[in-house]
C-alpha cells in the first residue's frame, strides 16, 4: 500500500508541474513571430441579429427629456429632474444607476407616468419610439411644431445574476443594448462548476414571466432572441453534479481529494489488519 501511495504522489507532482508551467510565448501579446501565418485563425459564419422592440412594463424606469424654445416651459418640464438632483446632492453621492432612478420616471402599477404640466400618460406596452410620439402629441398642446424636442430612453439594462457566478447580484449596465455574455462578464463570469449548457433565463413579458433554458456553448445563440438581454432579466446558473458529489473543481483539488481518500482507506485497512 505504501508503494501505491508513493507512486500516486510521484505522478501527482509530475502532473502538477506539467499543468503549472506556462511558457512566456503563450502569454505575451502582439509578438513578432518568426513563422507567422497571419493573425486570423478562423472566422465563423455571420449571425444576423434577431431583435424585437422592448415593450415598457410596470416598474420600468424611463428617462424623458423635453426641451422647448420657451425657457419657462423648460423649467416646468425639468422640475422633477432638478428637484431630484438637489435631493441627491443633499443626500450624498449616488451611483449611475441611482441617478436614473432619481431623475427618471417609474411606470406605476397602472402603467402610467406623471409628467409636469402634461399630467399622467400611459406608457405600458409601448416601445420607446411609440412613447416618444405619444408625449410629443401632448407637448403640441403647449408648443408649436418644430419648437420642441422630446427624447425617451430606458434607464439602462437592469438584470440579476444568481447561482454559480463569481459575483452574483443585481446590476445595471448603462447601455441601450447588452448581450448575455456582456452581462455574465459584468458579474465576474461563471465559475468552474456552472452548467454553461443549461443556463436559465427568466424573462418578463407584459402578460407574465417565462423561463428559457439556454446553451451558452452553442454559437447559434448569437442569432437568437436571447443573445441580447432585456430589462429585468434574471440569469440563473445551476451547479454541475461535481458540486453535489463534493469533488474538486480543478486538478489540484482533485488530486488532494484523491490522495486524502486513498490515505483514509489505507489507514482503515491497517487498523483492520491490526
Amino acid at each position: 500500500m505504501n508503494k501505491i501511495l508513493k507512486n500516486l504522489f510521484f505522478f501527482g507532482v509530475i502532473a502538477l508541474g506539467f499543468y503549472s508551467c506556462v511558457p512566456n510565448k503563450k502569454m505575451i501579446y502582439m509578438q513578432q513571430l518568426e513563422e507567422s501565418q497571419g493573425p486570423l485563425i478562423e472566422s465563423s459564419n455571420k449571425y444576423s441579429y434577431e431583435t424585437e422592440e422592448y415593450l415598457l412594463q410596470i416598474n420600468d424606469i424611463v428617462e424623458i427629456t423635453i426641451k422647448t424654445t420657451d425657457e419657462d416651459l423648460n423649467l416646468i418640464f425639468g422640475a422633477i429632474s432638478n428637484e431630484n438632483q438637489t435631493s441627491a446632492q443633499m443626500g450624498g453621492s449616488q451611483g449611475a444607476g441611482d441617478a436614473f432612478f432619481l431623475n427618471g420616471y417609474t411606470i406605476d402599477e397602472r402603467g402610467m407616468v406623471e409628467i409636469p404640466l402634461i399630467g399622467e400618460v400611459k406608457l405600458l406596452g409601448l416601445d420607446t419610439r411609440q412613447a416618444k410620439e405619444l408625449i410629443e402629441t401632448e407637448v403640441l398642446k403647449y408648443v408649436k411644431a418644430n419648437e420642441f424636442f422630446v427624447r425617451v430612453r430606458l434607464g439602462g439594462i437592469r438584470f440579476s445574476a444568481l447561482g454559480e457566478f463569481t459575483r452574483s447580484g443585481k446590476y445595471t449596465i448603462l447601455q441601450n443594448r447588452v448581450t448575455i455574455f456582456e452581462a455574465i462578464a459584468f458579474a465576474g463570469d461563471l465559475n468552474r462548476v456552472a452548467k454553461r449548457d443549461q443556463v436559465l433565463l427568466v424573462r418578463q413579458y407584459p402578460d407574465g414571466s417565462q423561463i428559457h433554458k439556454i446553451n451558452l456553448l452553442d454559437r447559434d445563440l448569437l442569432g437568437s432572441e436571447f443573445y441580447f438581454l432585456k430589462p429585468n432579466d434574471l440569469i440563473y446558473a445551476e451547479p454541475m453534479k461535481v458540486r453535489e458529489l463534493g469533488a474538486g473543481t480543478n486538478l489540484v483539488e482533485t488530486l488532494t481529494l484523491l490522495t486524502t481518500t486513498i490515505t483514509a482507506i489505507a489507514l482503515v485497512l491497517t487498523l483492520i489488519k491490526n
